[in-house]
């Protein structure tokens, strides 16, 4: 029972965290993320001033940054499912403690999430106070994602303890490419990051070239500077259009190089393993990298509608997920042992789809 319980606690937290990410981007997206100038209040109290009264104390209290209160409730909204987030990952690590004598029992990563939320929050009133400086932006992006994938592996080891599965037949270099991978898709999600954090979406405003030509002028040693001091507002961004290229251009170049990555691992899977597993986990890789190309090009040349933004960074979220249950698959213990040939094969009664210790 209480291992049910957990299983349920962690899918619906990884569901939720899902949730924290897409609404994290839309925040952004709607220039909303200095909707509340303080943290963790807003204009110092505790939801977004309304009345009349409240609205004028608050411009007087931060006159650079007058009331919108739209864009303070999104703001303030993303704090409060991400707050209530916090507190069921604490919920999920006091259950993991509450059963560390169960040796199937996760207990490390649950335990570990906590330390990560908590930086979490640090990065995210970091946001807010820096201004939305752009490598704390990307940070608070990757540890959402690191959120979100931690609370899936979570889900997946504890919802295989204890089933009946077949062995996936894997070589380490198999292994070695799937971590290959999982590196390209985490980069390509930071560099999205950071396409946002510093409004180059629409640097380019054609596809497949940019600005109608395949170079265009591009300043790549402004682009990726990474820390320019305190002080500065990056709200709409302070490079000039050739940075604004040179990110957009690295963000293209990554798009290409993660798709062959994952596609030539996809097709490698399909064609050296029948595990059942795999083989569907691969099939939604290669589903998911093309949706993603598709919706990155759709957006340049729609002028980045809010909607499809939002679908593009919750796209890379799914094919994170989808790269972690690959991941995970290749490297559960028991295929560790099996291509290490500390398992001996038994027959394999048709159909079964399962591999047994030999008795004795």
């Amino acid at each position: 029972m209480g291992r049910t319980r957990f299983q349920r606690l962690a899918l619906l937290l990884t569901v939720w965290t899902f949730m924290v990410v897409v609404v994290g981007a839309t925040v952004r997206l709607m220039d909303a993320g200095l909707g509340c100038p303080d943290w963790p209040g807003c204009y110092g109290l505790l939801t977004v001033p309304q009345s009349e009264q409240a609205i004028a104390q608050a411009n007087l209290a931060f006159p650079e940054r007058p009331v919108e209160v739209a864009k303070g409730w999104w703001e303030m909204g993303h704090r409060y499912v991400a707050g209530l987030l916090g507190l069921m990952i604490l919920a999920l690590a006091i259950l993991a403690w509450r059963r560390r004598h169960d040796p199937e029992q996760p207990v490390a990563l649950p335990v570990a999430l906590l330390f990560v939320v908590l930086f979490q929050s640090v990065l995210g009133a970091w946001t807010v106070t820096w201004q939305l400086k752009p490598i704390v932006v990307v940070a608070h992006l990757l540890g959402g994602m690191t959120v979100l994938a931690m609370l899936w592996w979570t889900w997946l080891r504890s919802r295989r303890v204890g089933m009946s599965l077949r062995v996936p037949e894997v070589s380490g270099t198999m292994r070695a490419a799937g971590v290959l991978v999982l590196v390209a898709v985490a980069a390509q999600i930071a560099l999205g990051g950071w396409v946002s954090a510093n409004y180059a979406a629409l640097a380019c405003t054609d596809f497949p070239t940019c600005n109608g030509a395949w170079w265009p002028r591009a300043d790549f040693g402004e682009a990726f500077v990474l820390w320019r001091g305190l002080g500065v507002n990056y709200e709409f961004g302070i490079l000039d259009n050739p940075a604004r290229v040179a990110i957009q251009l690295a963000h293209r170049i990554g798009a290409v190089v993660v798709v062959g990555l994952v596609a030539a691992f996809a097709i490698g899977l399909l064609r050296a393993s029948d595990h059942p597993g795999l083989r569907r986990g691969a099939g939604w890789m290669l589903a998911l990298v093309g949706v993603q190309f598709i919706i990155g090009a759709a957006n340049v040349l729609l002028s980045l509608p809010l909607w499809l933004a939002a679908a593009h960074t919750a796209g890379a979220a799914l094919l994170l997920l989808a790269t972690v249950n690959v991941i995970h698959l290749l490297f559960a213990p028991a295929a560790r042992r099996a291509s290490a040939g500390a398992w001996a094969r038994s027959p394999v009664t048709p159909g079964s789809g399962t591999l047994q210790q030999p008795s004795g």
